[in-house]
């Protein structure tokens, strides 16, 4: 019985002083800072966004007090930010949540004095005694009587005016009916942090295989430091309601080895895929930080040369020939289990090197791959051949009726390399089409493209020739 009468007591003490808190009374005014702090998360989306878990410990007595909830990111969204007690959620209750970013800095710490006495310091170590009239363009002080514009001397001000704080702050007005030392924890979303994923391929000598490593970057512009948080990163497109900087990356040897633990533990989340690093990392403010997602030693790679057409080349006739057109050089990966692979990629940049004839790793192209699935291949289009070249060449064009046309194609492709090589023809031919005549074997691989694959012989060429019909 005296147990339930105490409850009884402690509800209706909650009670009048949520009342009185909400009539303006406030018992205490307290800061929390990153010292009382208990346990931080951080989950970082690739958009540009964050979300930030803090958790601190507090102490609330019986009535209403206002928090100041400091040390939080200056690019916060304050419609995000959510409060709730890990302790005791039934005893405390937020009556008013605000966030204060009116910031700390000479201009502001001035204006707030505009009409008030200060003091001016002279070189001499003289104090005189002034009004702030204004300030705006410099300051302008009534000293004795007269007006003078700015002065040599140093301002000193009597104090801090309590609406100005050095750093943002979240400040909640909170009603606790027993008691007790709380947990609560912050929840909010944060612009300026964000993450990509960046990767490292070594090729091997004969362009088969290499190593593949990847990178998680962080980079933190959110205006707040993350001590020992516990880190999550979300890969994929995220939608939000509207209202490059290169990285360094110490390459490893190219010689065999043995795949590292992985850092990230990766799993399905909704429709995205959740990276949930294994231990905990500090991510400061104004830092670019770099995490081990992946280490794939002595992985399949098939390099690809291909040359490219376009579908202009079929509309009019072409009096010239098109001469030193380029192939385009591309690698390909399967992201595959039976490839080492298996494991969802994050988008991000991927840069490829190869060891020189010494032995000394060079760069020989990068590029931009988009979240690829389990299953997928991933495709890295590095640069253009310089020993492989062609020409294309219209041999004839007809018009047999008013939608209908026939044009004639010579493909030459001249390989300046000491060793056979593989090209992939790719003709995108518009409209609706039929080959007539053939001197290679081809395949309509889509609706609109031809497709050829041809070996050219070391310092020597090939010519593939081949006649179309087209209707509009």
């Amino acid at each position: 019985m005296w147990k339930m009468i105490g409850v009884i007591l402690g509800v209706l003490v909650w009670l009048s002083t949520a009342v009185a808190g909400e009539a303006g009374a406030v018992a205490s005014r307290s800061m929390v800072t990153q010292d009382q702090q208990k346990d931080l998360a951080v989950t970082i989306y690739n958009g540009n966004l964050g979300l930030v878990k803090d958790v601190r410990e507090l102490h609330l007595a019986v009535g209403t007090h206002e928090v100041k909830f400091m040390d939080v990111a200056s690019q916060i969204d304050p419609t995000s930010v959510h409060l709730k007690s890990l302790t005791d959620p039934a005893g405390v209750r937020i009556l008013e949540q605000n966030y204060e970013y009116d910031l700390l800095n000479p201009q502001k710490l001035m204006d707030k004095y505009v009409g008030k006495k200060v003091k001016l310091m002279t070189g001499d170590g003289n104090l005189i005694e002034a009004v702030l009239l204004a300030n705006n363009n410099g300051p302008i002080y009534q000293i004795n009587g007269q007006i003078h514009l700015g002065h040599p001397g140093r301002v000193i001000l009597p104090e801090l005016p309590e609406n100005l704080i050095p750093k943002p702050t979240l400040v909640w007005l909170l009603a606790s009916g027993i008691p007790h030392r709380q947990r609560v924890e912050a929840s909010y979303l944060t612009s300026g942090i964000t993450w990509k994923a960046d990767y490292v391929v070594v090729l091997n000598e004969k362009d088969t295989g290499g190593d593949l490593s990847g990178w998680v970057t962080i980079d933190n512009r959110s205006g707040a430091t993350y001590p020992d948080a516990a880190l999550k990163l979300v890969a994929g497109d995220v939608n939000r309601a509207q209202t490059k900087q290169e990285v360094r990356m110490a390459l490893e040897s190219s010689a065999k080895r043995a795949a590292a633990p992985a850092q990230f533990q990766e799993e399905s989340f909704f429709e995205y895929h959740l990276y949930s690093l294994q231990g905990r990392t500090t991510i400061k403010n104004s830092q670019t930080k770099q995490i081990s997602l992946l280490d794939a030693p002595e992985i399949p790679i098939r390099k690809e040369l291909r040359f490219y057409g376009a579908s202009q080349y079929y509309r009019s006739q072409l009096g010239t020939p098109l001469s030193n057109q380029k192939a385009g050089v591309f690698l390909e990966i399967a992201n595959t289990e039976q490839q080492r692979l298996g494991l969802p990629l994050p988008k991000g940049t991927v840069r490829v090197y190869k060891a020189a004839a010494d032995k000394s790793l060079q760069f020989v192209g990068e590029d931009t791959i988009d979240h690829t699935p389990k299953g997928e291949k991933v495709k890295i289009k590095l640069g253009e051949a310089f020993d492989v070249v062609g020409e294309r060449t219209q041999r004839d064009w007809k018009k047999i009726a008013w939608n209908v046309y026939e044009t004639e194609w010579d493909v030459e492709l001249r390989n300046h390399k000491k060793e056979e090589v593989e090209v992939t023809i790719v003709e995108p031919v518009p409209g609706d089409w039929e080959v007539l005549k053939s001197s290679h074997p081809h395949n309509k691989v889509e609706a609109h493209t031809l497709q050829y694959v041809v070996k050219v012989p070391k310092d020597g060429k090939i010519t593939v020739n081949y006649r179309v019909r087209m209707r509009w």
